[in-house]
């Protein structure tokens, strides 16, 4: 853990772990590549691309939160469930914080298979809906509920055009985004799951209280050497 925080807090990433296409803040329905020349420089790992669609938030908003997540892990479908909400309805919805996923399928093949499929889901428009819809079963490392069958379901419960959502399920495109995620978080140091970076810090590890996550998001909407806001 104090070598992933040494690796993590080494590295110039505050404002680019959430960045869109060719290193440009992602926006809602597609982001501006900038010009080779006015690309930012920093040492490290360099991110991969974040399709648009798995960002909740404004791309302007002041606080970024990058999560690394799998979908078999416990921990992560608890933030998804209990805290996630909340953050959305208090500072997603009201312009103060953009949360990014970043694949960490941790835990093998079928965890790769779901990202895979959430991201198919995403060419629709509902990479969140089938991201939700996966953790709401509770899954469990190795339980053997992430399936095609189970991502057909959710599929035909939100609706997908199922020749499309299986075509992009095939696609090499979407599989090498999920692996590009995962081999960025390895290279950060990123020790397990969840892993939570806020303005690039990385001090949210593991299943934290919703008061953590707001202390810190709090913290990070501060000008520098502010204390945080009052309730």
């Amino acid at each position: 853990m104090t070598t992933a925080l040494v690796l993590l807090g080494g590295l110039a990433l505050i404002s680019t772990l959430g960045r869109g296409p060719g290193g440009s803040p992602a926006a809602s329905g597609g982001a501006a590549r900038a010009p080779a020349s006015a690309l930012p420089r920093w040492p490290g790992p360099r991110p991969p691309d974040v399709d648009p669609e798995v960002m909740l938030g404004n791309p302007a908003a002041p606080v970024t939160m990058v999560e690394f997540a799998d979908y078999q892990c416990p921990f992560c479908g608890e933030f998804d469930r209990s805290v996630q909400p909340t953050l959305v309805a208090r500072y997603v919805g009201t312009g103060t914080l953009r949360i990014v996923w970043r694949d960490f399928p941790y835990y093998g093949a079928a965890s790769e298979d779901a990202a895979v499929a959430a991201r198919a889901a995403g060419r629709q428009h509902r990479f969140w809906a089938f991201h939700d819809a996966l953790y709401a079963q509770r899954p469990v490392p190795g339980g053997g509920g992430l399936t095609a069958a189970r991502f057909d379901a959710i599929a035909r419960d939100l609706a997908l055009d199922p020749a499309r959502f299986d075509a992009d399920r095939g696609d090499p495109a979407l599989r090498g985004a999920v692996r590009a995620d995962f081999a960025f978080g390895r290279q950060l140091g990123v020790p397990g799951t969840p892993a939570f970076l806020v303005n690039g810090s990385p001090e949210l590890f593991g299943a934290q209280p919703l008061a953590t996550f707001e202390q810190a998001i709090e913290q990070a909407r501060q000008p520098s050497g502010a204390g945080p806001a009052p309730r």
